[in-house]
């Protein structure tokens, strides 16, 4: 028999985001924590130790590996993105119409530079 005769509840066509692996699933994955360490590989023992160096200078947990082979690479580029990322930038208010204006008058600011 079809559904049209019997009533079966509401059919909700909506099903919750998060049950089918929706949007931003992994958004807490914060790198450099110690749940989600850094993968690094460099290619000396010095080397290695310059960088636990910054590692701990940065505060950051990461996993460093030694790469002595010939024609290894070095693999740093995560620990270079989290130093080099900029502050957040704050900005002044504006003033608005009625405050005093920054020029030093003594004239209300859309009196003299508004």
């Amino acid at each position: 028999m079809s559904d049209k005769f019997f009533f079966k509840g509401r059919q909700d066509a909506r099903q919750h985001h998060t049950a089918y692996g929706g949007f931003k699933t992994n958004a807490n994955q914060k790198s450099g924590s110690r749940k989600f360490p850094l993968t690094l590989v460099v290619t000396s023992e010095s080397r290695k130790q310059e960088i636990e160096a910054q590692v701990a200078r940065a505060k950051l947990h990461a996993n460093i590996t030694v790469d002595t082979r010939d024609g290894a690479v070095e693999s740093i580029a995560e620990l270079t993105v989290l130093q080099n990322k900029g502050a957040t930038v704050t900005t002044d208010k504006a003033p608005s119409r009625n405050d005093p204006c920054s020029c030093g008058s003594g004239l209300k600011f859309k009196k003299c530079c508004g």
